[in-house]
């Protein structure tokens, strides 16, 4: 594989390098004179525009998951991936309408706040260290490490050389708080998104090509219909080898909308881009992201399922092959880099870069509001000033992405990381989403019933995926997103039998109160427009690729 680049690519990377940091440092700067809160600090408070918003919501959920996990597993399974985009812009617009309003209304800035005011402080500290431990040994270690492993692949540089800069990188922009990620974002979306349709085009171009048609990319798309047909599908039947993966209408109405709402509802690292923001900018932001999850399949799909046609056709035997001859889907969208020209390769490898980047410091810094303002505060310095607060906060960055860095190169055996990160998280997904749903929407749901729901989760879900192994078959194996659906359903179910056979005193549930009414929901009519632009958008991508 080639692993080169050249002059031109050097200096557009070291142009987006230097742009990204002077940008960040003149937002930084930009409030020196004022003394940060550690509202200001972790959540921006009042800062971020709409657009900043969505663009930041985009720059931290895309990642090198995205680009190199999600592409592998457009190789592999084809469009049917989608689904984890497509249906999140649906999610985003259910969050924004019924979730966001009540943590704006109830001044809710982490997740850990909202359980400690609506159950009790023992099931908010619980569910912190359980996300804390995800987000540092699942996610920060998964970006790390597939955006070691792409880069080192397209660049002249090591593996670990790699995780090293993106580490130092990513902690650089986090130090300096949420205004400094969220705005930086900006810019990043812009890189990302201009970088990943450039791989587009190539892949659509070579596929052209290939087959006699010149540089042509509508000719490209057609190739790719006629002779990837099975792989433009997005609901699959049980007969399907790819089923256990995305199990049919589960990726419309069962554990695919529960990840969904898990992730973009009940996530510190997603929520809290809009927590600092007044309702109607929150709900814009979100829209906007909503409309930029469309395209994510465009860039980050379509590469995978053109390098799957191509290698089917002869091309590509030797790069998508590991050291021992083993097929790795994964390795598609590297192959496709390498082959852009001087120039347009510098703009991908920037563009992988501001995704690895974004994601990080996100990730990072919900990392640390989580820590600084639900741990560190609550159980060991309950009188700890804003400035230890934010002091307290940068170092647990630095100490979580050392922690990351050191665990990712475990991940090398790693067939589609993608799926791998999806079905980890929802051990824990659906106990997160039954427990939020409960607290908000049923007054009845008991602070016991929470911490039957946190403690439950995982022990529910492990269960049903060893269990067929170790009944040797006799319990069915289910795919992990109904698995997903499986777990959510019973774990709602424990929680109001536990709700309703031991009820709160008066009392004590008056104090665990979450404000919640129907003037919240309202939307403005140009939200109701959106909404109706990406529902219709949705329903002619489902109905052509079905």
């Amino acid at each position: 594989m080639n692993n080169s680049l050249q002059i031109a690519d050097y200096i557009v990377f070291l142009i987006y390098f230097i742009l990204v940091t002077s940008y960040g440092l003149y937002i930084y700067r930009s409030k020196k004179n004022v003394s940060t809160s550690s509202n200001e600090y972790f959540l921006a408070e009042g800062s971020l525009t709409w657009w900043a918003i969505g663009a930041s919501l985009i720059a931290s959920n895309i990642s090198a998951e995205h680009f190199i996990g999600m592409s592998g597993s457009g190789f592999a399974l084809g469009l049917a991936i989608a689904s984890y985009e497509w249906m999140a812009a649906a999610t985003l617009i259910v969050v924004a309408i019924f979730i966001l309003p009540v943590y704006l209304k109830n001044k809710i800035f982490t997740m850990p706040q909202f359980l400690a005011k609506r159950y009790n402080e023992t099931v908010s500290a619980i569910m912190a260290i359980i996300w804390l431990l995800i987000y540092v040994f699942v996610n920060l270690t998964s970006i790390i490490y597939l955006g070691a492993l792409a880069i080192s692949s397209i660049a002249p540089v090591s593996f670990e050389f790699c995780i090293i800069g993106l580490s130092l990188f990513s902690v650089i922009v986090t130090l300096g708080g949420m205004k400094v990620i969220g705005y930086t974002d900006i810019f990043q979306v812009v890189v990302l998104i201009l970088g990943g349709l450039v791989t587009t085009y190539l892949s659509l171009t070579l596929l052209s090509e290939h087959f006699g048609f010149g540089k042509d990319i509508l000719k490209g798309l057609s190739v790719l219909a006629e002779k990837a047909p099975d792989h433009l599908h997005m609901i699959f039947d049980k007969s399907n080898p790819h089923y256990a993966e995305l199990p049919g209408m589960s990726v419309l109405i069962g554990g695919m909308l529960i990840n969904n709402l898990a992730y973009w509802g009940c996530n510190q690292y997603i929520v809290q881009r809009a927590l600092g923001a007044d309702l109607k900018t929150a709900r814009k932001g979100i829209l906007f992201a909503a409309f930029l999850k469309l395209l994510v399949p465009v860039i980050a799909v379509l590469p995978g399922i053109a390098m799957y046609v191509m290698h089917q056709n002869g091309m590509f035997q030797h790069e998508m092959l590991d050291a021992t001859g083993v097929l790795k889907p994964d390795r598609a969208y590297p192959t496709l880099m390498n082959l852009l020209p001087a120039g347009l390769k510098g703009i991908a490898l920037a563009a992988l870069t501001a995704a690895i980047v974004a994601s990080l410091a996100g990730k990072a810094n919900s990392i640390s509001t989580i820590f600084s303002l639900d741990i560190y505060k609550k159980h060991f310095n309950k009188n700890a000033s804003e400035r230890k607060l934010v002091l307290i906060g940068r170092w647990c960055v630095v100490v979580a992405m050392i922690i990351a860095a050191i665990v990712a190169p475990s991940l090398k055996s790693l067939d589609q990381a993608y799926q791998f990160i999806q079905e980890y998280v929802g051990f824990f997904s659906p106990g997160v989403l039954a427990i939020f749903l409960l607290g908000m929407f049923w007054k009845k749901t008991t602070a016991k019933a929470g911490l039957a729901g946190a403690l439950l989760t995982v022990p529910i879900a492990t269960v049903l995926k060893f269990l067929p192994m170790w009944t040797n078959g006799a319990f069915p194996d289910y795919p992990f997103l109904d698995r997903m659906e499986i777990t959510f359903v019973a774990i709602v179910l424990i929680m109001v039998a536990i709700s309703l056979l031991n009820p709160e005193p008066k009392q004590l549930h008056a104090a665990h109160k979450i404000e919640v009414d129907k003037s919240m929901f309202k939307v403005s009519s140009e939200f109701i427009i959106g909404s109706f632009i990406i529902s219709g958008i949705l329903i002619a991508l489902y109905t052509v690729f079905w």
